[in-house]
């Protein structure tokens, strides 16, 4: 039997499953406000959780223009990579939910600054309302380096 380890190294059994899956929180970003870890690791692969624009002392910047939202969103993915020690160029598939789909155009321009040449699969989503009232969301997966 294996263990689900945490980011404070507590362990417990897990069935069904060869592998462990580790946890971690990054120290760049406010603590989740939720039941859920920032980062989920197995098999070499990063899971990092839906990311929305709160700043690293828990401020959030649902009231501030699109592209600002967008830009925090984006750093708070830069602080998930780089607590599990890899990068963007390492992103498998980006998952973006916009509350606003003519915010679209505006989305795609900073990420593929963001981003560069590295073109991971992405999806988009409208949705009707997102957490804390923000207008964009980002869920990510990347391999470890």
């Amino acid at each position: 039997m294996s263990t689900v380890e945490t980011a404070t190294g507590d362990s417990r059994p897990r069935t069904g499953d060869t592998a462990s899956i580790i946890t971690l929180d990054s120290a760049r970003l406010a603590p989740p406000a939720g039941h859920y870890s920032h980062i989920a690791v197995h098999r070499g692969v990063a899971y990092i959780s839906d990311q929305l624009p709160v700043t690293p002392d828990g401020s959030c910047l649902a009231d501030e223009p699109f592209e600002t939202q967008v830009q925090q969103v984006l750093r708070n993915l830069d602080a998930c990579l780089a607590t599990v020690d890899t990068s963007r160029e390492r992103l498998i598939s980006v998952t973006v939910h916009v509350t606003d789909i003519g915010d679209w155009p505006a989305f795609d321009r900073l990420y593929q600054d963001w981003l560069g040449a590295n073109r991971p699969a992405r999806a988009v989503a409208g949705a009707h309302e997102l957490h804390y009232g923000s207008a964009v969301e980002v869920h990510a997966i990347a391999a470890l380096d």
